[in-house]
C-alpha cells in the first residue's frame, strides 16, 4: 500500500468515518495524518510528502477547491493523488474540481466498496 495519507475535513465525525471506510475496504498506510481545514492541510502537505489525500470541499480558513488549486503549485506534490469527498455533488463542480487539480470524486454517503474502487488504483500507482 501507499506510505502516507492526508484527510482534510473540518468535522472529526467524518474523519473518523473516512479511516475506518479504509479499513473495512482494505486499504492501509503507513502513515494517516490528519488537517481539520485547508489551511492546516497545506501546512502538512508543506512540511512532510503524501501519497494520497482525502479533502472535503466545504472547509473553515481555506476550501478544498483553494487547497487543490494550492497543492498543484508545489512541484514536489505534483505526483500527490487527490480525491475530493463532499456532499456537493453538481457535475459542473466535479468537473471544476477535476480542472483544477484533483484526480477524483467520491460522494457522501460512501462505502467501502467505493472507497475500494476508487482509491485501489491510486494506492498501486503511488
Amino acid at each position: 500500500m501507499a506510505d502516507s495519507l492526508l484527510i482534510a475535513d473540518d468535522s472529526v465525525t467524518m474523519r473518523m468515518i473516512i479511516k475506518r471506510t479504509l479499513r473495512t475496504a482494505g486499504l492501509s498506510f503507513d502513515r494517516t495524518d490528519e488537517a481539520a481545514n485547508g489551511k492546516e492541510a497545506l501546512e502538512k502537505i508543506c512540511a512532510q510528502k503524501y501519497n494520497i489525500m482525502l479533502c472535503d470541499i466545504n472547509m473553515p480558513e481555506m476550501s478544498g477547491l483553494e487547497l487543490i488549486k494550492e497543492v498543484r503549485q508545489i512541484n514536489s506534490c505534483n505526483d500527490m493523488k487527490i480525491v475530493m469527498i463532499s456532499t456537493e455533488s453538481s457535475q459542473e463542480l466535479i468537473d471544476q474540481l477535476l480542472a483544477d487539480g484533483a484526480d477524483d470524486y467520491i460522494g457522501k454517503p460512501f462505502t467501502s466498496d467505493k472507497f475500494r474502487d476508487k482509491l485501489s488504483p491510486l494506492v498501486a500507482s503511488s
